[in-house]
């Protein structure tokens, strides 16, 4: 079967699912490309991970016996066959050589309203695969699991990341409210450029757990301590300011990320700029003295 595949992001950050799918195809004998508009296919598959808001559909007429489209973009009720799903991934489609990319586990517990985790891979943390299912000893992993410290098993988890001796990127983040003495000693072992934390919910009082997590960390430089904070999502100017302040004295890097940015305030638009570009961070302690300047 000739087998095409669209990448209708293209976000520059390779489709997880199509590198399953090509695998899968590959195995059969099956062959396998980019999609070519001047080519009949057997089968297109057609992925797109964002909604129309960020990613527009493709709209070139599809010459092809049979059109799958799948991924987030296009609903939550599509998934992979379990044979697709567990497979390994073909990197050779995005021409990667050196870097590994899955889930190690699938859902989370918090249901924020903002997230379509919850909905899609339910309000709990499985483990969804072994580390070797995905990686074959690649410098780097870029693990995509919503919330890997709310699993049940993710001790064991930690210790296979560790195990591998490669630069790990938790590229969703952990849950800073889910830190242990034992879980950031697992962390200590695990060789990463940085690790990511959110506080999105300005009624979350979540000073402890990000000073718990100094207190056992490793990690003294701040630029390798990140969080994400979370704004125009029903917070206040002031609220996302004291999440702001009080991430940068306990040691922590903020990185502003705006939900509906096409509608948001011109102030918050001003806010993520400062706090995102960190020399003027730096140079200028206070909003408000930034804000009156750009005013």
């Amino acid at each position: 079967m000739n087998i095409a595949l669209i990448d209708v992001d293209s976000h520059n950050f390779p489709n997880l699912a199509l590198m399953k799918i090509s695998a899968y195809h590959k195995a059969k004998g099956d062959h396998v490309e980019w999609w070519n508009g001047l080519k009949h296919y057997d089968v297109v598959y057609q992925s797109k991970v964002f909604d129309s808001t960020y990613t527009k559909d493709n709209e070139f007429c599809i010459n092809a016996d049979q059109i799958i489209r799948g991924g987030t973009g296009y609903g939550l009720n599509n998934h992979l066959p379990d044979e697709i799903e567990n497979i390994y991934p073909d990197y050779s489609l995005y021409g990667i050589t050196d870097t590994a990319y899955g889930f190690l586990t699938r859902g989370c517990p918090r249901g924020c309203k903002f997230c379509i985790v919850g909905k899609k891979e339910g309000l709990r943390s499985i483990k969804l695969a072994d580390l070797s299912e995905f990686w074959t000893n690649q410098k780097e992993i870029k693990l995509l699991d919503p919330n890997l410290l709310a699993c049940q098993d993710h001790e064991n988890l930690l210790k296979q990341l560790s195990k591998s001796g490669a630069w790990v990127d938790f590229t969703q983040g952990l849950d800073i409210r889910l830190i242990t003495k034992d879980n950031v000693s697992l962390l200590n072992k695990i060789k990463t450029k940085i690790l990511h934390f959110a506080w999105d919910n300005p009624k979350d009082d979540l000073t402890d757990d990000f000073q718990r997590f100094n207190k056992f960390s490793k990690i003294k430089d701040s630029r390798k301590k990140g969080v994400y904070v979370l704004a125009n999502f029903g917070s206040t100017h002031d609220q996302d300011l004291h999440r702001i302040y009080t991430l940068r004295d306990l040691g922590f890097d903020p990185y502003v990320m705006i939900y509906d940015k096409p509608h948001a305030p011109k102030r918050t638009r001003y806010l993520q700029r400062w706090v995102n570009n960190k020399i003027i961070f730096k140079t200028i302690d206070r909003f408000e003295d930034y804000d009156h300047r750009i005013g």
